[in-house]
């Protein structure tokens, strides 16, 4: 397994840790990923976790634009001000912390979404809404053409 796929929900315990379920740690372990870059979504109210594979993808897309711009300001803004490093516990356990409440909103229970090579975590009701938004835009979209 090389990509993270699904969702799932985990409620938070009372230190304050969630498991992350156990296809996504394979996926983490499979890949070598020891520590997670974390950064606050550009677009959605969620945490998109992966390698640090994922933070030097975005440093890439930087070194590319002229180091003064505003592109690579923003950039730099979203990736480094909305980022942090973080690792799980032995046991598979991520601890939630206010970087991660705060924007997310966040309380009891974490959704854990895969998206191909990283994942994210959303308060449950928001990715209900969002998918159900996605789903009916591509619905109204009508089939693919070919």
């Amino acid at each position: 397994m090389n990509r993270f796929l699904s969702h799932a929900t985990n409620r938070i315990d009372a230190k304050g840790r969630v498991s992350v379920p156990s296809a996504f740690r394979a996926a983490l372990l499979e890949a070598g990923v020891r520590e997670l870059y974390c950064f606050q979504d550009f677009v959605f109210p969620a945490i998109s976790v992966g390698g640090p594979e994922l933070l030097d993808r975005f440093e890439k897309q930087m070194a590319a634009e002229d180091p003064f711009s505003d592109a690579a300001n923003q950039m730099s803004l979203l990736v480094h001000g909305g980022g942090v490093f973080v690792k799980l516990d032995p046991e598979g356990r991520l601890m939630v912390t206010d970087f991660i409440r705060d924007f997310t909103g966040i309380s009891t229970d974490v959704t854990f979404v895969g998206r191909g090579d990283h994942f994210q975590l959303w308060e449950p009701q928001a990715f209900a809404r969002a998918q159900a938004e996605a789903r009916e835009g591509r619905r109204q979209r009508g089939p693919r053409s070919q």
